[in-house]
């Protein structure tokens, strides 16, 4: 029986605790580790709240590495550097390059569309045990852009179109319809009807957590240390304790590297770090997610406000929040709409675990087939948690999936 096969699970965040819900599920004993409390403001509260289905164009792609140049000298522009971090980061930026090219960018979205595709039917098995009243709203995503000339949108749009993803191309009376609020200063736009948003995702990931512990998990705040082995059973330390599982399943996002280093695998994990803001009060301004493609920015209405959230800043994980981009954001916003005050609040640093390749790791490590990994979703962790969370339960159940897996392997980097 599988109540008797102990798992597991070291990070609490959308995946940890995805994963989770659908190995109880299947019936095995699971414990979740986490250095910090549930419900903590990482990853997984702070991010723009989408459910996108529609999300598999990377980033690694002709096209913006030639603008990579001009992005990091606009200073309303959506990419920064923390120039002490870069030498630890050009490994990775050699990486991301020999990942740019139409090749790897379209193997890159292929694999993604197979798994977002799914990523919303996986939610509904989750969500249809939780009470999420108010929480999630069926309203579409909208992105627009202000280009006079379409080119420099149509690799994106004709990807999709080439994949399956849905999509509707807007005019600006049909933008305007959608949310009349925004200045008039777009020349284009595209309508994701599928997606949905979070109104308060840390309010979801609590509710999924609570009935986590429901069903019997437990939870344990401690930070993992270590790893080792008592034969083929993974044992997991902190300061001064230590448990043994019959698997683990390692999906800390940004820190995942860490324990990873241990067990022999060399993984080119790095961190986008990503901001928020709020203007509370003003969420009432737009009845949509509503993404600023020419400045990499997204605007959210939420519980908390309105939330203003984007920037990708490579700094790593101990720099500190830099204020410049939080200016940004809120200068951002108020080039969109009118009415918004001088003042924000909660402004908000979370790290997005990126790998060169813009794939995600889902799957066994290659030394140790007793431990699993969920980690590497970028920008897509919180539309990505669910489906992932099925694919390693049925992994460790020895169940088909039937899905092509190789493209998400550990063992891509040997």
């Amino acid at each position: 029986m599988n109540k008797n096969i102990k798992i597991g699970i070291v990070g609490a965040g959308i995946q940890g605790i995805s994963n989770a819900l659908f190995l109880q599920k299947k019936g095995f004993n699971v414990t979740i580790f986490d250095r910090d409390n549930p419900g903590a403001q990482a990853a997984s509260y702070g991010n723009a709240g989408h459910f996108s289905p529609y999300a598999s164009v990377p980033i690694n792609r002709p096209d913006v590495l030639a603008d990579v140049p001009a992005m990091l000298l606009s200073s309303s522009g959506p990419l920064a550097l923390k120039w002490n971090y870069v030498p630890k980061m050009l490994p990775w930026f050699f990486k991301f390059i020999l990942n740019s090219t139409t090749n790897k960018m379209m193997h890159t979205a292929k694999n993604m569309h197979q798994i977002l595709d799914l990523a919303l039917p996986a939610y509904d098995e989750l969500f249809e045990e939780i009470d999420l009243s108010g929480l999630v709203e069926n309203k579409g995503i909208m992105y627009i852009w202000n280009d006079q000339n379409l080119k420099s949108r149509e690799l994106e749009i004709s990807i999709r179109n080439e994949i399956g993803a849905e999509q509707q191309l807007l005019n600006k009376k049909e933008i305007h319809d959608l949310e009349p609020n925004i200045k008039n200063i777009y020349h284009a736009g595209v309508f994701y009807k599928k997606a949905r948003h979070a109104r308060n995702p840390g309010k979801i990931w609590i509710k999924l957590f609570e009935n986590f512990i429901k069903k019997d998990g437990k939870f344990l705040r401690l930070d993992i240390k270590n790893l080792d082995f008592d034969e083929n059973n993974p044992v997991v330390r902190s300061e001064t304790q230590r448990f043994i599982f019959d698997k683990l399943v390692i999906c800390c996002g940004a820190f995942s590297k860490k324990l990873t280093d241990k067990l022999h695998e060399n993984i080119p994990l790095d961190t986008e770090r990503g901001y928020h803001i709020h203007f509370k009060g003003f969420d009432h301004l737009i009845s949509r997610p509503v993404v600023f493609q020419n400045r990499g920015f997204g605007m959210t209405p939420m519980e908390q406000g309105l939330r203003v959230v984007g920037t990708v800043e490579f700094g790593g994980l101990n720099n500190p929040l830099t204020k410049s981009r939080i200016k940004n954001l809120a200068d951002n916003a108020k080039y969109l709409l009118d009415g918004l005050p001088d003042h924000h609040e909660d402004e908000w640093l979370g790290f997005r675990p990126t790998l060169p390749d813009y794939l995600p790791v889902i799957g066994p490590s290659k030394n140790y087939k007793n431990v699993f990994y969920s980690f590497g979703h970028h920008h897509l962790g919180w539309t990505l948690g669910a489906i992932s969370g099925k694919i390693v339960s049925k992994m460790i159940s020895n169940e088909n999936t039937n899905l092509n897996l190789e493209p998400y392997s550990s063992s891509r980097f040997s």
